[in-house]
């Protein structure tokens, strides 16, 4: 017989704001990436809250996080060595070129290593331009237990120096809100569920993203053969 454990989810909610209600707004950004062709719109609002507006070529998303369940924000900068690698080796053969070309008794321009060193130094552009485009800066925020990924922004550098300030005063919410959690763990487990729920509701989690995260869930606040908090069962496996 498989194991269950007893959750419930109906009651004790609370009403995540509605991105069209009045509402009192205390820190906002919007982050373009020309690039990526990308905006961002960001409010801590009613203190608990984070409203998102995602807009890029093909895809209008907007969505509300209680930030009850979400971790600190990471940061994460990926730099392209191996292009870094190529535009420095690219540049140091022209460089080697230049060299050969200068002390030479032959005129500049009617030198035949100029031939070489005009193509190497337009593929060493290029590779820097292919470089700089793929060395990101990535600001992301995750549910506390679950682990999903709940807000991803990629741009490129200075994208952390852009959401500096934001950032700073988002912890802090996240830290007000995280005060307002329910007392027991067995009351924060149904919340978060819930919330996982509402995510996937309204297309932000994908279905395998919440199954996902439900099961850390229960992981994190269950003991090893499963915990019974009353109400209605929810098979692990489902």
């Amino acid at each position: 017989m498989p194991k269950t454990e007893h959750i419930l989810l109906e009651s004790d909610v609370r009403q995540v704001p509605d991105l069209r209600d009045a509402r009192t707004v205390h820190a906002r950004i919007e982050f373009r990436s020309r690039l990526r062709r990308r905006v961002l719109r960001l409010e801590i609002i009613d203190y608990y809250y984070l409203s998102v507006r995602s807009h890029s070529r093909s895809l209008l998303l907007e969505y509300v996080l209680d930030l009850r369940f979400v971790d600190a924000p990471r940061r994460l900068r990926h730099i392209s060595w191996r292009w870094i690698t190529f535009s420095l080796v690219l540049i140091a053969l022209a460089s080697g070129i230049a060299s050969q070309i200068g002390p030479s008794a032959t005129r500049w321009w009617q030198h035949e290593w100029l031939l070489v060193c005009v193509p190497v130094i337009g593929v060493w552009a290029f590779a820097t331009l292919v470089g700089v485009y793929r060395t990101t800066e990535t600001v992301s925020l995750f549910s506390t237990y679950g682990a999903a990924r709940l807000l991803e922004c990629t741009g490129g550098l200075g994208t952390f120096q852009a959401f500096r300030r934001f950032m700073a005063t988002l912890a802090a919410h996240i830290r007000l809100a995280s005060g307002a959690r329910r007392p027991t763990r067995a009351e924060h487990l149904r919340d978060e569920m819930r919330e996982h729920l509402r995510l996937k509701e309204i297309g932000v989690l994908s279905a395998g993203e919440y199954e996902t995260a439900k099961l850390r869930i229960l992981d994190q606040h269950s003991p090893a053969h499963g915990v019974v908090t009353g109400g209605r069962p929810v098979d692990r496996g489902r």
